[in-house]
């Protein structure tokens, strides 16, 4: 069987076990897979975060790669787990909202994990990324298809935190998605819809502040001034040169932030 490729992104962090026994679970269903760690630093218990970041991931993986993401505050409740197929690819995750930004661009198959026989046992109430998530993507990628796994559903949680919403004439708000490692604040506005950022005046209202200048670039501007910038992922972020603005603005992820276009 060739190689199949599977991605972790956890809130799990680097200091404990978790991840480590994840893919311990993983190798000791199927040994040829590899692994790859998008990240397991997503803000604790932050859904938006999480969906942001496998959002911006997935696209750069290659067909028939199994995506595991486990943020996942309601663990041990009724909350359901999940296996989608979507762009070529597959998705295993708490029903919680956390691939919601994927649900919006992407057709989607999406089934309820109920076969207990690819979970491990006795199933923990606190730690589902190693005894369902894990062991049902090793078995995924050994070759069980997704119809083994649970019935189709389609009332799947669908959440809009990625879609600011027009608040006056000229006015839109919105959230911020993810403070980055580097202190830059990431909203969910994004460029595609708002091009006028680039030939027209603007005020984007962030924190206690009123920023409103865009740069193309992070050195264009001074030390502890705050500017807006297009981040790789295409959303607007607020940011300062060398700096951190999350710092100099003290919010975080969920914030508000108001986008004024004249």
């Amino acid at each position: 069987m060739p190689k199949r490729i599977i991605t972790l992104t956890t809130d799990f962090g680097t200091t404990e076990h978790f991840a480590g026994t994840m893919k311990g679970v993983i190798l000791s269903i199927q040994p040829a897979a590899e692994i790859v760690d998008i990240t397991h630093e997503v803000a604790p218990f932050e859904i938006p975060d999480g969906g942001f970041t496998i959002a911006q991931a997935y696209r750069y993986f290659p067909k028939k790669t199994i995506h595991v993401v486990v943020v996942d505050p309601g663990v041990g409740s009724t909350r359901r787990p999940i296996v989608a197929e979507m762009a070529g690819q597959y998705f295993i995750a708490p029903d919680n909202g956390v691939l919601s930004m994927i649900f919006s661009r992407e057709t989607a198959k999406v089934r309820h994990i109920t076969n207990q026989r690819y979970f491990l046992s006795p199933l923990s109430r606190t730690f589902h990324g190693r005894d369902v998530f894990a062991p049902v993507a090793a078995h995924l990628a050994s070759g069980v298809p997704p119809p083994k796994f649970g019935p189709r559903i389609e009332d799947h949680l669908r959440l809009t935190f990625d879609k600011p919403t027009r608040t006056g004439k000229r006015v839109w708000t919105g959230s911020v998605l993810k403070i980055d490692r580097f202190g830059n604040i990431i909203t969910n506005l994004h460029i595609d819809d708002f091009p006028q950022v680039n030939t027209r005046p603007f005020e984007l209202n962030v924190g206690l502040q009123i920023v409103t200048r865009l740069a193309l670039t992070f050195t264009e501007c001074e030390p502890n001034e705050l500017f807006v910038v297009v981040g790789s992922s295409g959303y607007l972020e607020v940011a300062t040169n060398q700096g951190s603005a999350q710092k100099l603005l003290g919010c975080g992820a969920g914030s508000p932030v108001e986008l004024t276009l004249y």
